[in-house]
């Protein structure tokens, strides 16, 4: 949903009047930073101060305008290793103070470069203290971006906003998964075979398992029971994906033939909002979401309070006080964000499957929670050969 005109031209001679408008009529006014044109989405905020090239870069934000709230974006540019995808996602990207020059090592191009070459429509300049805690208030929201010498009046701008289509009913995880099947080698000695549906999964989600010697078959989001064990796995993984869960009934459908089959299951994010449906659980929409890579989370299987990544609007409904009968056995939620008490992770417990809401691989840190790939091989390495093949 982004109309751009780029050029070549320096970032200072490029900036021209940007405004941000959101669909309850609050306007912030700035200058564009990257492309230059008009962009709508859902206006959310990330608090990491670092990695912005992964948030960037990663599925799960599609159609999402992202607000920074660190001040000062972009002072390590943009290199060719860290990209999450093959593309910037987001709709939009909203920063304070841009950073004018790269300075890393590794730096190929300015951000501003990086966004404008996308079509990335942008603003800078703006308080984004003030837009955050509007939305911490307010609850994300429909945004669109305008930026160039001739901008629409304040009420067609509006009016556009008003227009765009909600997150909240969004079936958008085909939309940035893979069309073809991919094979991610395992790294040394290959240990395992694993069927990864992916809904928008992230580069580094396939390494992390790689690195454990497990050769990773990518399917897409359509991706049926009988693809998955067309791979002959050890296990199935469900990534993480943009857009509401309470769509995804094609993807609850294949887990509940997994999870039938009792064979070793992991999932992220969307993966665990999958599980939770395929278990009977509701999902819903958060106000403002968690996003960034700050978030306290207590694995209540072990005590232990972890820094993680976070990306996510929707959650699991799913009782933190009582271990829950599912067609599937018991189930109990097995890590919860101290924040806000919402679900972090579910484990059952007649069988090997779990998933966790935030992000284990969180390539830009922090890695607290690696070891959850760690957990998904033991369960591989416990369980009989024929039990999970079956």
């Amino acid at each position: 949903m982004t109309t751009s005109t780029q050029g070549n031209a320096s970032q200072k001679e490029k900036a021209l009047p940007a405004v941000l408008v959101l669909e309850d009529g609050r306007v912030f006014r700035g200058r564009s930073y990257g492309a230059v044109g008009e962009t709508f989405g859902e206006a959310v905020f990330s608090t990491g101060m670092t990695g912005y090239q992964e948030t960037l870069t990663d599925p799960s934000y599609h159609r999402q305008v992202v607000v920074m709230t660190a001040p000062h974006v972009g002072n390590t540019g943009v290199n060719d290793e860290d990209p999450e995808s093959k593309r910037i996602w987001v709709a939009g990207y909203v920063v304070r103070d841009p950073a004018r020059v790269s300075s890393n090592w590794r730096a190929r191009r300015s951000l501003d470069e990086e966004l404008r070459d996308q079509g990335v429509v942008g603003i800078s300049g703006i308080d984004t203290r003030a837009l955050t805690r509007h939305l911490r208030e307010r609850g994300a929201m429909r945004v669109g971006i305008f930026s160039g010498n001739a901008l629409p009046d304040a009420g067609t701008m509006l009016a556009q906003v008003r227009q765009a289509p909600e997150m909240k009913g969004a079936d958008l995880a085909a939309e940035v998964a893979t069309k073809e099947a991919y094979v991610v080698p395992a790294i040394g000695e290959k240990k395992f075979t694993v069927a990864a549906v992916d809904l928008g999964i992230k580069g580094m989600t396939p390494h992390r398992m790689a690195e454990r010697g497990i050769e990773v078959h990518v399917l897409p989001a359509t991706a049926t029971a009988e693809d998955i064990y067309a791979v002959n796995p050890d296990g199935v993984f469900f990534s993480n994906g943009p857009g509401d869960p309470a769509t995804a009934d094609g993807p609850v459908a294949v887990m509940r033939e997994v999870l039938a089959r009792k064979t070793p299951l992991f999932g992220i994010c969307f993966g665990n909002q999958i599980l939770g449906r395929a278990l009977g659980f509701g999902t819903y929409k958060l106000k403002y979401g968690h996003r960034g890579i700050n978030q306290p989370v207590q694995d209540r299987t072990t005590g232990k309070v972890e820094v993680t990544a976070h990306n996510h609007g929707f959650a699991v409904d799913a009782p933190l006080d009582k271990v829950s009968e599912t067609p599937y056995g018991r189930v109990e939620v097995s890590h919860v964000c101290l924040n806000d008490n919402v679900v972090e992770g579910l484990q059952l417990l007649d069988q090997s499957a779990f998933s966790v809401q935030y992000h284990p691989e969180a390539a830009a840190g922090p890695h607290d929670a690696a070891y959850l790939f760690d957990r998904f091989t033991s369960l591989m390495n416990t369980v009989p050969m024929e039990g999970q093949r079956a």
